[in-house]
């Protein structure tokens, strides 16, 4: 079993004390050291080289979305989660722009904490269900206040692109868009490239989803580009 090596940054040491115990007493994690300041967690980070920081948000100095920042931009392989006592939207959505792979309250119980950092070392968002729904809203808000538009410019897909996204709505397969559409494999990874980066989503079904809510492609069983698709 791989162990996770963790440092933990937080300003008072008893809190520290008692993650470490929680910790320490998982057979997958190991406490590698303790930091209580910005400052001190960026200089630890860089001579330990840890696989997880478990950092507060407000510690004196360079605060955590600071020096999540500057860790971030310099071992952008360390996987970093937030703590916070309140859960304030600035700091949620600011320490994730700078690179935490998540955020959680202090309140949180000790087991969901543990199962929580396992899913962040997975590359899995370590956020409750509470400030998810908040994070949702807040993009939605932001898309609307941008003027994010179904015919914007900067989302707009072409004729071929709108195909292959049908397509992918339908459950097709690359090889399967490729022959239907007599373009080659490469080609269909291409356009699902530029997909994904016009409607700023990371997932084909993600991105076909939101394709047939917003009409970006015609319903299911319609045909696109001469070619009839059944339902």
């Amino acid at each position: 079993m791989a162990v996770i090596r963790v440092l933990l940054a937080d300003d008072h040491q008893l809190f520290r004390e008692g993650l470490a115990n929680i910790l320490d007493a998982q057979p997958d994690f190991e406490v590698v050291g303790e930091a209580d300041d910005g400052l001190e967690v960026f200089v630890k980070a860089r001579d330990l080289n840890p696989d997880l920081i478990l950092m507060d948000v407000g510690m004196p100095g360079c605060d955590g979305v600071e020096a999540c920042e500057h860790i971030k931009a310099a071992m952008p392989h360390i996987t970093i989660v937030m703590l916070t006592v309140q859960d304030e939207d600035e700091k949620l959505f600011e320490a994730l722009q700078n690179g935490a792979q998540g955020y959680l309250l202090k309140s949180i119980r000790s087991w969901d904490l543990v199962e929580m950092l396992r899913g962040a070392m997975r590359g899995e968002a370590a956020i409750t269900a509470a400030l998810g729904g908040r994070m949702l809203a807040e993009f939605r808000r932001l898309a609307r206040q941008s003027g994010r538009a179904v015919d914007d410019e900067s989302a707009a897909l072409t004729a071929r692109e709108q195909d292959v996204l049908s397509l992918v709505a339908e459950g097709a397969t690359d090889q399967e868009i490729a022959d239907s559409l007599s373009i080659s494999i490469h080609t269909v990874k291409t356009h699902m490239r530029n997909i994904l980066a016009k409607l700023q989503l990371s997932k084909r079904h993600e991105a076909a989803q939101y394709a047939l809510r917003e009409g970006l492609i015609p319903p299911r069983g319609r045909a696109t580009n001469g070619v009839y698709r059944g339902a």
